[in-house]
C-alpha cells in the first residue's frame, strides 16, 4: 500500500520529497531494480532486465550538453554527429557508436553511418544527393532494386539516371554533365563480380565535373579487398551491408555509410533523425565483437581463400561452360584486380553447358539436396548457400532481358567455412548426377529433410 497521504494535498506539502520507501510496492520494485541495474552498469537504463531506447538522463543539463555537441559538429565539419551519446535511439545507442567507431577504423573514415539494412543505406545517400533537376549516373550491374529505386526516386524529384555497362569507365565519364551529383557502382558487382577501376572512374569524374561524387557498394568485396582505403583514393562515399561479411553470421540485418564529407554526412544524419532507419543496438551487439576482434576478418580471408579453389574448380570442369570469380586468370577485369585488389571475393557464380534456365534452377536443387551446401538468398555467413540466380533476384525481369545482361542460366554459390574439398564433392556429384534425380526425388527429399528436422509444413514446399 501507499503511504503518501501528506503529498496529496494541493493545499499544502511536506517540504521533504516523497520517500521511495514510502511509495506503494509496484513503484518500490520497479525503482529499486531500476536503480540496481544503473549502478551494476553505470548507465541509467529505463528497465530493469535489458537495455532500452533511451535513458535516464537526470535533467535538461545533459540534453542542453547533448544538443550544443550535435551544433558544434555540424558547425566545425570534423565529423557527424552520429557520434554523440545515447540519447533517444532513432539516433544511436552505446553499441552502434561502438560499431560506428570500428567502421570509422576499416575504412579510414571521418564519419560513419549505421543503417537498419544495406538498401537504406544506399537510400539515405540518394535521398540527399538526388535533388530536383540533377542527375546521377549508375552502372548497369548494380542490384536491380537499387536500379528500381533510382528510377523511381528521379521521377519523384524531377532529376535524371543514366546506366552505363560496367567495366568501361570512358563511357561513365562520357554521361558526367554538369549536373551529376553522383556516380554509383558496385564492387564485386553480383553475380558476375565484375570489379570496378577506381582509380579511372575518379580519374573521369574529376576531369568532367569535379563536384561530382563517387559513391561505391562494397558489400562483396568488403574493406578487406583493397590495397588502400576507398575514401583515400578518391571515392566520396562507401556503402555496404552488414548484413553480410562484416556480420558474417546471419544473425544482423544492418548496413553502413562512410564518409569524409563531414556536410554530406550531417545531412545524412539529419535524414535519418528524420525518418529513421538507424541500427537498432540489438543487432550493433551482434556485429561488434567479431568485427573488433578480427574474427569477422579471418572467417572472409577463408571464405575468400575457399572460392578461389572453388571457382578455380569448376573453370575446370568440362560441364561447366563459364565460371565468374574475380580469381580466376581469364578475368575480364584481371589486370585491375591484380592492382587493387588483395583479396577476391566469397562469391562464385557458374553457368552448365548446353543447360537451360529451368535446367539451372533444377541443378541448384540437386545441389542442395546433398545436404552441405544451403538453399538461401544471402551470403558470407557461416554455412555456404547456393541458388538459382533467376529464381532469387531476377523472377519478375522478362527473360531477354536477364539475357542482355548476362546474367541468365546462373547458379549462385556463396561459399562459407566449410573445407573446400567437401563443397567440391558436392558440386562435383551434381554436375554428374543432376540429369538422374527427378523433381519427384527433389520433392521427396524436402518432404523427409523437413520431417527429419522437424521443420513446418511451409519449410517441405
Amino acid at each position: 500500500m501507499s503511504d503518501v497521504t501528506p503529498w496529496l494535498d494541493p493545499e499544502t506539502c511536506p517540504a521533504e520529497r516523497p520517500p521511495l520507501a514510502r511509495m506503494g510496492s509496484a513503484t518500490r520494485e520497479l525503482h529499486t531494480a531500476l536503480d540496481a541495474r544503473a549502478r551494476t552498469e553505470g548507465v541509467a537504463w529505463l528497465h530493469p532486465d535489458h537495455r532500452t531506447i533511451q535513458r535516464d538522463l537526470l535533467g535538461s543539463p545533459n540534453v542542453v550538453a547533448w544538443q550544443e555537441a550535435k551544433q558544434a559538429f555540424m558547425i566545425r565539419g570534423d565529423g557527424a554527429w552520429s557520434e554523440l551519446p545515447h540519447l533517444y535511439a532513432r539516433y544511436g545507442t552505446p553499441a552502434t557508436a561502438e560499431l560506428i567507431a570500428a567502421l570509422r577504423e576499416l575504412e579510414g573514415a571521418r564519419t560513419a553511418f549505421v543503417t537498419d539494412c544495406g538498401m537504406q543505406a544506399f537510400a539515405l545517400v540518394a535521398d540527399v544527393l538526388l535533388v530536383p533537376g540533377s542527375h546521377a549516373v549508375v552502372l548497369r550491374q548494380v542490384y536491380n532494386k537499387t536500379k528500381t529505386f533510382m528510377e523511381w526516386s528521379a521521377r519523384r524529384v524531377g532529376a535524371t539516371v543514366t546506366f552505363v555497362d560496367d567495366g568501361d569507365p570512358a563511357a561513365v565519364a562520357a554521361a558526367i554533365t554538369p549536373a551529376t551529383r553522383f556516380v554509383f557502382a558496385e564492387t564485386f558487382t553480383n553475380p558476375l563480380m565484375r570489379a570496378q577501376d577506381i582509380p579511372a572512374l575518379v580519374a573521369g569524374i574529376r576531369a568532367k565535373n569535379p563536384t561530382t561524387v563517387l559513391v561505391i557498394d562494397s558489400t562483396i568485396a568488403t574493406p578487406w579487398a583493397f590495397r588502400q582505403p576507398l575514401l583515400a583514393g578518391g571515392v566520396g562515399v562507401v556503402i555496404g551491408s552488414l548484413t553480410k561479411s562484416l556480420g558474417g553470421q546471419d544473425a544482423a540485418l544492418g548496413g553502413y555509410i562512410a564518409t569524409d564529407d563531414a556536410d554530406l554526412g550531417n545531412q545524412i544524419m539529419d535524414l535519418i533523425a528524420m525518418r529513421g532507419g538507424i541500427l537498432d543496438d540489438a543487432r550493433a551487439r551482434a556485429v561488434v565483437p567479431d568485427l573488433v576482434d578480427g574474427t569477422a576478418a579471418a572467417r572472409h580471408a577463408r571464405r575468400c581463400t575457399t572460392a578461389a579453389r572453388v571457382a578455380n574448380f569448376l573453370a575446370s570442369h568440362p560441364r561447366v561452360e563459364r565460371a565468374c570469380s574475380p580469381s580466376l586468370p581469364d578475368h575480364p577485369d584481371a589486370a585491375v584486380i591484380a592492382r587493387d585488389y588483395a583479396r577476391t571475393g566469397s562469391i562464385v557464380a557458374f553457368r552448365v553447358t548446353g543447360a537451360d534456365e529451368l535446367r539451372h534452377r533444377h541443378i541448384a536443387d540437386v545441389l542442395a539436396s546433398c545436404g552441405v551446401l544451403r538453399y538461401a538468398l544471402s551470403f558470407d555467413g557461416l554455412p555456404t548457400k547456393i541458388n538459382h540466380h533467376r529464381t532469387v533476384s531476377e523472377y519478375f525481369t522478362p527473360a531477354e532481358v536477364v539475357a542482355r545482361a548476362g546474367i541468365d542460366r546462373l547458379v549462385r554459390v556463396a561459399i562459407g567455412i566449410e573445407d573446400a574439398d567437401d563443397l567440391i564433392a558436392c558440386l562435383n556429384w551434381t554436375l554428374h548426377h543432376e540429369a538422374r534425380v527427378t523433381t519427384a526425388d527433389l520433392d521427396a527429399w524436402r518432404a523427409a529433410r523437413a520431417a527429419e528436422l522437424g521443420l513446418s509444413s511451409e519449410t517441405a514446399r
